[in-house]
This record gives C-alpha cells, structure tokens and sequence, in this order.
C-alpha cells in the first residue's frame, strides 16, 4: 500500500507515518505538510493508494482540499484524520466524498480498523451522536421525495422515532433490511461513493433501474439521501463484513 498523508503538524505527521508503517507488509508513506505539497505531490506521482488528509492547513481550508483531490482523483481514497469529531464535520467529509472519518483521539487499533475498512471498499465513520430536534417529518412523509445525487451536509437528521434514549444512531444488523440482491449489489457501490451513471454501467442496468434500486435502498434505511446511507450503514452491526459477503456471493 502507498498512502500519502497531508498534515501541516510535524509530529502529527511523524507519528501517523509511523503508525501506518507498523501495519506491516508493504507500506509506504509519504507526506506533506501543505496544500501546496501535496498537489505537487500527487501531481508527480498519482499512484497512491490512499490519502490520509488532515482538515485543519496552514496554506487551504481542509473540506476545500478535499473537494478539489475527489474531482482530480475521484479514484483515490481520502481518509480524513481530524482534530474534531464533531457529527457536522463528520457528514461535510462524507458527503465531498471521503471514504472515512477518524477523529485524531482515535486509538491506533481505531485506525487500523477504518483503513481495512477504506481498502477493502468500504467507508468508516465513528459512532456519532446526532441532534434529533433538527430532524425532519416522519419519514412516511419523504417516502416520495426526488433523490439527489449528493444532499447538503445539513440536511442530514435521521427520523426521531428510531432515536435511542441516548440519541445515538440505531444499531439495526444489515440483515434485517431485506434488500434483493440487487438492491444489495447498489449499496455496495453506493457505499464507494459512486454516482447512478457508473453504477448502472458496472451492473448493466439502466440509470433510471439505479434510481429506482437507490429509493428503494434508502426507504430500507429510513434516510433520505445517500450520505445518509453511508452514515447509517457505518453504524450497523455486520458492517465490516458486508463488503466480504457482498464479493463471496459473486465469487
């Protein structure tokens, strides 16, 4: 694995190389302390395998850069590692596109487990804790509501009945949604953050079949926005090895 990490923190930096190098096997890193390394970086070498990015640079706003390296690499992951862990900053990273989210008083354990998630497909977030009183109507409501290929950050609020008492996200296993195969193969996809047109050629189908498959995907969900998938999926039980179970079926 080839993994660039970009924090303007010499010892944070230091200390991330490090822990990536202990994972073992072929690892390497390489770093840069700006913005302006990194695109330089990259620009000479795009053959990495992941992009460890920090949100707070001296040189750029964090969710600015983050924005500009998934239109240039859409496919690069980018693991945001970040001083907070705030739920706002959280869905912002997920909805530009990373595939994870490990606040910088994760463990190491912590980090391992959201990189194996990344590379094996997936997309890890922390557990969060969500504000239900900005929540939107029940979701009966939003059964019909057009599905957009990416929703704003703040429009994220799961419905209030499914909050437990502690106002954590619910833990529901991924078996009880009872998606078809079908359905199983786009959340899959949906999950690597792709959008309709390359799901639907990578499953032969049509975009306005992919649709319909994402509807019906989110209605499992009870969310209405694929950010809101992501999020509510990360937080299942079964989640790691959804990706596993979703490429034995097609072995």
């Amino acid at each position: 694995m080839k993994a660039l990490l970009i924090d303007d923190h010499p010892l944070i930096l230091s200390a991330l190389q490090a822990v990536i190098q202990g994972m073992g096997g072929h690892v390497s890193v390489a770093g840069a302390c700006s913005a302006a390394t990194a695109r330089t970086t990259l620009a000479a070498d795009a053959d990495f395998d992941l992009v460890l990015l920090d949100l707070q640079l001296g040189d750029a706003d964090g969710f600015d850069l983050l924005a500009e390296l998934r239109a240039a690499y859409p496919a690069l992951p980018i693991v945001v590692v970040s001083a907070s862990d705030r739920s706002g900053d959280v869905i912002r990273a997920i909805d530009l596109g990373a595939m994870g989210f490990v606040p910088k008083r994760a463990s190491n354990e912590t980090l391992y487990e959201a990189l194996h998630t990344v590379m094996s497909g997936g997309i890890y977030v922390p557990p969060m804790t969500i504000d239900f009183d900005r929540a939107p109507g029940p979701a009966a409501a939003r059964a019909h509501t057009p599905v957009p290929e990416r929703t704003p950050a703040a429009a994220y609020a799961p419905p209030r009945p499914q909050a437990t008492r502690d106002g954590a996200l619910p833990q529901r296993p991924l078996a009880s949604l009872g998606l078809t195969p079908r359905q199983t193969d786009v959340l899959g996809l949906l999950l690597q953050g792709q959008p309709n047109k390359l799901i639907a050629r990578e499953l032969n189908l049509s975009v306005e079949t992919v649709k319909d498959h994402v509807a019906a995907v989110l209605r499992s969900l009870n969310v209405n926005s694929r950010t809101q998938a992501v999020l509510a999926v990360s937080q299942m039980p079964q989640h790691g090895a959804f990706q596993a179970w979703r490429e034995a079926r097609h072995g």
